[in-house]
């Protein structure tokens, strides 16, 4: 359609064209000047698939942009050399005259031929950016301001070369008229040809340049888009690279920043997973829990945030990145046990008042910890969610747990969340001072402390996705995590 539109101008100015700036071609009819023409586009219509699948289509991204240019540019310079020889022996014109006609065809190319290529660079960035293509604007590297520069060079030439043709004629005619017209007729009469060459070439350069502008726009769009998903913590996105000049460059390099940025945040991430693990399991050697406790509760806390996140007043707290940190700080709610003597943290029996009072601290202890490190590094979600974990996996809906006492919604939403799954999976599992209980059993305890211990959103939270605890619980059982362990080992 947009070639179509080029032809329709390219008829309807030359039709207008040739009684401007030579005198031969003013003395044809319109049917005589345009059919030729006409003729002579359909034959190019036809002929131009076939050479732009052969020219174009089949060779690399870097060159296709400017063969689209230069095929369309040729084109029309081949028809205006054929016009020129048709009017030569049909019409017995000068070699002037013809020579006019081939600027006209050459110039409306020229601008033609441009605006196509423009097209064609949009297309490519749409193509490029649905099946993930990238070119190398570094090879047959064409800097921008040597494409502006032959641009503005070629407009000067062509614009000039027209008005001059447009001068030379009126120069002819003012002669040949004589004292027939009145000098004012005259001066109008110029006006009227000297405005019409310039509100076609005005015309040509405004399209060029909103095609051009559309261009750029795409390019500032995708790479604030990208720019976007960056800063947001995506490094998923990248900025289609459609042209060999600075913009596919900033395009290349922002792209290989991503990349870089990908590696080292998931190596960052890397390193903190297996800090946390480490630290964790390194409580939980002191511990007469087992390491699968860790596993358990992790999953059980994902669970319950991935169901919490649909209702309203949470949706906001707990989008994927929180879910995210929640899973991953979950291990760390008891580091604070490294702090407890041996004497309590294994003694094989229940703990008396005083042991107890002292077993309590643990929370504290982590807590601080944790708070340390958090000040020591500046902001940091992570550590933020880990801290409230250690600190508040202990506290209770009435405001009777520990360390601190607080009531209902002054405990932060991570520590209901490991208060539930901590409690259920101590419930579950065997302990020296007691057997394991029947998920019947722990679901009725949790019940019971709803409104007490447990946030009561959380136990209905619990109660719609018990079956998952119970899958849970069944492949990461102490004994399954143990064997699987000692394969591994072996």
């Amino acid at each position: 359609m947009r070639l179509i539109l080029h032809y329709v101008f390219i008829t309807f100015i030359i039709s207008l064209y040739g009684g401007q700036v030579c005198p031969f071609l003013e003395s044809l009819s319109i049917s005589q000047l345009l059919t030729p023409l006409i003729i002579s586009l359909v034959v190019v219509w036809f002929i131009r698939r076939p050479l732009r699948t052969r020219l174009v289509d089949q060779a690399p991204y870097q060159q296709q942009t400017f063969r689209v240019f230069w095929l369309e540019f040729l084109l029309m310079i081949v028809i205006g050399i054929l016009l020129m020889i048709f009017n030569r022996l049909v019409y017995v014109f000068p070699i002037s005259s013809g020579t006019k006609l081939v600027l006209a065809m050459t110039t409306v190319g020229f601008f033609m031929a441009i605006d196509m290529a423009l097209s064609h660079e949009r297309q490519l960035t749409i193509l490029f950016s649905h099946q993930n293509i990238d070119l190398d604007p570094e090879h047959r590297y064409f800097p921008l301001p040597t494409k502006l520069a032959i641009f503005a060079a070629a407009c000067s030439f062509f614009i000039m070369g027209i008005l001059f043709l447009v001068i030379n004629k009126d120069i002819d005619w003012l002669i040949t008229v004589g004292e027939t017209i009145s000098l004012a007729q005259a001066q109008q009469n110029i006006l009227k040809e000297l405005g019409f060459v310039f509100l076609v070439i005005l015309g040509c350069v405004m399209n060029l340049i909103i095609s051009f502008a559309r261009n750029l726009q795409t390019f500032f769009d995708n790479e604030n888009s990208v720019l976007k998903q960056v800063t947001a913590g995506c490094f998923d996105g990248a900025v289609p690279i459609s042209t060999n000049d600075e913009f596919g460059v900033m395009a290349k390099h922002t792209n290989l920043m991503i990349v870089g940025l990908k590696e080292k945040t998931e190596e960052l991430r890397m390193t903190r997973d297996v800090t946390i693990m480490s630290l964790a399991s390194l409580a939980e050697t002191r511990d007469n829990e087992t390491g699968a406790h860790l596993l358990r509760t992790q999953r059980y806390v994902k669970k319950l945030a991935e169901y919490l996140k649909d209702m309203p007043d949470l949706s906001a707290a707990l989008d994927p990145e929180t879910i995210y940190l929640l899973y991953k700080s979950a291990p760390l709610h008891d580091i604070g046990k490294v702090g407890i003597p041996d004497n309590i943290l294994l003694k094989p029996g229940r703990l008396t008042v005083k042991e107890f009072e002292i077993m309590k601290t643990h929370a504290t202890l982590g807590g601080d910890a944790l708070k340390v490190a958090e000040e020591s590094l500046g902001s940091n979600s992570f550590l933020r969610v880990a801290r409230e974990i250690a600190y508040g996996h202990h506290e209770k809906w009435d405001g009777s747990g520990y360390p601190k006492g607080l009531l209902e919604k002054e405990i932060p939403l991570s520590g209901r969340i490991m208060a539930l799954a901590d409690v259920y999976d101590a419930l579950i599992s065997r302990r020296v001072y007691k057997e394991a209980f029947s998920h019947a059993k722990a679901r009725e305890i949790i019940c019971q402390g709803s409104g007490n211990h447990f946030d009561p959103a959380l136990v209905e939270a619990f109660l719609a996705v018990e079956e998952q605890f119970i899958q849970i619980a069944r492949d990461f059982s102490d004994e399954k995590v143990l064997t699987e362990s000692v394969e591994i080992n072996d």
